[in-house]
């Protein structure tokens, strides 16, 4: 097939078209409800709600014809399938992940190319590795994934847990490792949980009860953490904790020696309570490590009761302390790894710490023994992203994979005593890294904030404003946006596109004082942010308005319909994808009130409502206003973010849109928020998405 090259975009223009389609899309007859909201004395119309009920004939019937509408616009685009069979021709190469010793077999999984989903693998000393567990041969389709994967101590049993249609509800199954039989009954209805296993007994894991209503979109408020006794019915799980309290979220996990439980609870997505347990001691109850929810505490690991504690209590950047289980309490903690100005990320291996810190979202990498001396800096293959450094306290060999936005995955293997490290697995990718290139650069945002933004493109590019770009974005929850590589972003840089990502607050690239610039009454910060990302791309000639995308999920979905809202005049092409959009009553749905801590509630105050009011993307539609073209993306069965969030989003606009820009939603059925999406549909819906920004920037043939 031809390759796909973008660099005559601007003759294909020329000679192909005059602009995007004039006529205005024909949308189906969406009916307007008569609710009203009275918030602080302000009414507010929502004439959608009807949306939020998710078991009416009327909302399906609703997802049917925007999906009829949707695919029929998609299908009339002459370059839909070449970017489907171009996409799955570079998606189509062998994808590891690192290997891990679980009794006599190493494990590991391993794609071929385009299966669904990753396959289990183990192997037996040298012999040759054998199936262990095949996730495609769940279902037809490949909407059932693996999820959480976790063995006894002895390695003899696995638990695992299923998800369907990637909802977030999952089944959990044990086996009998050696047989692969599986051993009693099938746990069902169990959401947000990690397993833990104690001993070969049983383990450990986390829900909420079944709501009543919609396990779709019902509030999930109190999370309890229970201990499965294998052979016993799951109706005979006792609560360990969470019985008498209420806490959003709930996680348990037996420390390696096997000695203590650790519980962490939370009411919301930042900062937690810290308590352990100790089951050497018959009858013992839970001691308080933590008894607040003003930071956040993790215990990762101990040496008898000496625990090590990371947190960013008085250390916004993170720090290690440590903690006797025998006296614990915040006053009795003592620094081990101190904070420094990047933002540590430490894991432990081999005996070793290992301080992962991001310089300028960049990683960097120190080792240190286990009086917290700096053993070296590990040497990395370059400026990207390293993750893992993982393992049992008596492997020999520790690995941890590198990437950027134009270097594949690598898994590399490393000697902790000599830091000599190799390459482990390499991928063979149809796509060579030499031909492009990833720039830092710097900009100021409104307020005069400096926000790092690594853009990515074709080498030899010609800076003329008239490169289709993809501005990406997220900003919240503490999450940091590092280099790493995308099959599909790889396939838009190759086509001759601009792909760019900044740093904006809200996220943990600067610590937590990074992040709170971005919540509450500081989230239009974020906003901002995007929007001088963009204009700094406009200004630098990288692009222009015609051909500037901007995408995010999730947060990143609030993101794009702000920032979309506010500045419909920055970009030709908007891609929100299972977004929070609905800011006035997002609290009410599944767990989303745990979300409080980044966004504040519309029933906190009139000033919190106010604030939240003049952003959210439903509330901020306006008559007359021509916005561009828009491609909102959701799944059926999101149950983190529900889908009326988009269903009401992409009506508001359709109703409202003045110009010709379309704006279509996507529907992706038997999906949830995007965690085990198949393979399959992955390659599907980016095809549609990447057609669909071409086709709207004017772009008429490749």
């Amino acid at each position: 097939m031809r390759k796909l090259i973008l660099t005559t975009i601007v003759m294909a223009i020329l000679t192909s078209c005059t602009g995007p389609m004039k006529n205005k899309t024909e949308y189906p007859v969406t009916k307007k409800g008569t609710v009203t909201d009275n918030y602080f004395g302000t009414e507010v119309a929502d004439p959608y709600r009807w949306m939020e009920d998710d078991k009416s004939e009327e909302t399906a019937q609703w997802v049917k014809d925007e999906n009829k509408v949707t695919f029929g616009y998609l299908e009339t685009i002459p370059y839909r399938e070449e970017i489907k069979t171009r996409l799955g021709r570079i998606w189509n190469f062998e994808k590891f992940t690192a290997p891990k010793k679980e009794g006599d077999f190493t494990y590991f999984t391993r794609n071929d190319g385009l299966q669904n989903q990753y396959v289990v693998y183990r192997q037996k000393d040298k012999g040759e590795a054998e199936v262990f567990l095949d996730p495609n041969i769940f279902s037809a389709d490949g909407t059932t994934s693996l999820g959480e994967m976790e063995f006894s101590d002895d390695g003899s049993k696995v638990a695992y847990s299923v998800s369907e249609g990637g909802s977030d509800w999952r089944k959990v199954i044990v086996m009998e490792a050696s047989t692969k039989a599986i051993i009693g009954d099938t746990l069902k209805d169990i959401k947000f949980s990690g397993l833990s296993w104690q001993g070969n007994e049983g383990f450990y894991y986390s829900s909420y009860d079944k709501p009543k209503g919609s396990e779709l979109s019902a509030m999930t408020d109190h999370h309890k953490l229970y201990f499965h006794k294998l052979g016993t019915s799951q109706s005979d799980d006792k609560i360990i904790f969470g019985a008498d309290i209420v806490r959003r979220y709930v996680g348990g996990y037996v420390t390696e020696d096997g000695r203590y439980l650790v519980v962490t609870a939370a009411i919301s997505t930042t900062g937690n309570e810290l308590y352990i347990k100790d089951l050497k001691k018959p009858g013992s109850k839970f001691a308080t490590i933590v008894g607040n929810f003003d930071n956040d505490h993790l215990i990762i690991d101990n040496d008898g009761s000496k625990l090590f504690i990371v947190t960013n209590l008085n250390a916004p950047n993170r720090k290690i302390v440590t903690v006797d289980a025998e006296n614990p309490g915040i006053e009795n903690m003592v620094d081990f790894i101190p904070e420094t100005e990047n933002v540590l990320e430490p894991s432990t291996g081999s005996g070793f710490f290992f301080a992962h810190y991001m310089v300028d979202a960049i990683s960097k990498v120190k080792q240190y023994d286990r009086k917290g001396v700096v053993v070296r800096e590990v040497t990395l293959p370059g400026i990207g992203t390293a993750s893992g450094f993982n393992g049992k306290k008596d492997d020999k060999e520790i690995y941890f994979s590198f990437a950027n936005y134009i270097t594949p995955s690598t898994i590399y293997k490393l000697d902790p005593e000599t830091g000599n490290s190799e390459v482990y697995k390499k991928p063979a990718v149809a796509f060579n890294g030499d031909d492009y290139e990833s720039v830092q650069v710097f900009y100021n945002s409104k307020d005069g904030t400096r926000i790092p933004m690594i853009i990515t493109y074709k080498k030899g590019t010609t800076m003329n404003g008239k490169n289709p770009s993809i501005l990406y974005g997220y900003g919240g929850f503490n999450v940091s946006q590092t280099p790493g590589f995308s099959i599909a972003m790889a396939l838009w840089v190759e086509m001759g596109g601009i792909f760019a990502v900044p740093n904006i607050r809200g996220g943990g690239e600067y610590g937590e004082k990074w992040h709170l610039a971005g919540t509450k009454m500081n989230k239009q910060n974020v906003f901002d942010d995007f929007i001088a990302a963009g204009e700094y791309l406009i200004t630098n000639k990288y692009t222009s308005t015609d051909f500037l995308a901007i995408r995010g999920g999730s947060n990143g979905g609030l993101l794009v319909g702000a920032v979309m809202t506010q500045r419909p005049d920055l970009m030709k092409v908007a891609l929100p994808a299972v977004g929070v959009m609905d800011m006035l009553r997002y609290h009410t749905f599944t767990a989303g009130a745990g979300w409080a801590y980044d966004y504040g509630t519309s029933a906190d105050s009139k000033e919190m409502f106010e604030n939240i009011y003049k952003y959210s993307p439903v509330q901020n539609v306006k008559e007359g206003i021509k916005y561009p073209a828009t491609l909102v993306t959701t799944g059926d069965h999101d149950d983190r973010v529900v889908p009326a969030h988009s269903f009401k989003f992409a009506a508001q606009l359709q109703a409202k849109q003045a110009g010709a820009n379309p704006v279509l939603i996507r529907i992706e059925t038997k999906a949830g928020h995007g965690a085990g999406t198949p393979v399959s549909k992955t390659i599907e819906q980016y095809a549609d998405i990447f057609s669909f920004t071409l086709w709207n920037m004017g772009i008429r043939k490749l």
